[in-house]
């Protein structure tokens, strides 16, 4: 195995760690403050980021089954936090987009996400920070890239 391989390797364990520190750090939140289900948060914040979209594109982005995405509009519907009207080329359809309290919750889940990373990177200088991001959105863009279409059984 060649050194580029060893380290695409380290990579992909570093990359696992990231995710189950990730998760961990998620239940924790969830833990301290219960109520919203964590997915259907990142969901909410995927609407947020990218805007309103009917749910089959939802489930595409995140790589999930669209009955996964249909429980999280429930949930979300059901606290207020997306709003939810007819596509206008198919009545049938619907587009979800994120409502004021929607939007109210992400500002007072992005506090504590902040104060965390405030303390797990607080030594992290700018510029370090937004090298390690815009490698990571590189890397996404192409693994996505490579997945297509495909969506991941959750």
């Amino acid at each position: 195995m060649s050194s580029a391989d060893d380290a695409r390797v380290e990579l992909m364990r570093e990359l696992k760690a990231a995710s189950q520190l990730q998760h961990a750090w998620i239940m924790q939140a969830w833990q301290d403050d219960p109520g919203l289900h964590p997915a259907a948060a990142m969901l909410l914040s995927d609407l947020a980021k990218h805007g309103e979209a009917r749910p089959s594109e939802l489930a595409k982005r995140r790589f999930v089954d669209l009955s996964v995405v249909s429980r999280q509009i429930s949930q979300l519907s059901a606290a207020g936090m997306v709003d939810r009207r007819p596509a206008p080329e198919d009545g049938r359809a619907s587009i979800i987009s994120i409502s004021e309290r929607g939007h109210e919750e992400l500002g007072r889940r992005r506090t504590g996400y902040l104060a965390f990373m405030e303390r797990a990177l607080g030594d992290w200088d700018d510029e370090k920070v937004i090298e390690l991001t815009t490698r990571l959105a590189e890397m996404n863009a192409d693994v996505r890239a490579v997945l297509g279409g495909r969506t991941c059984p959750v």
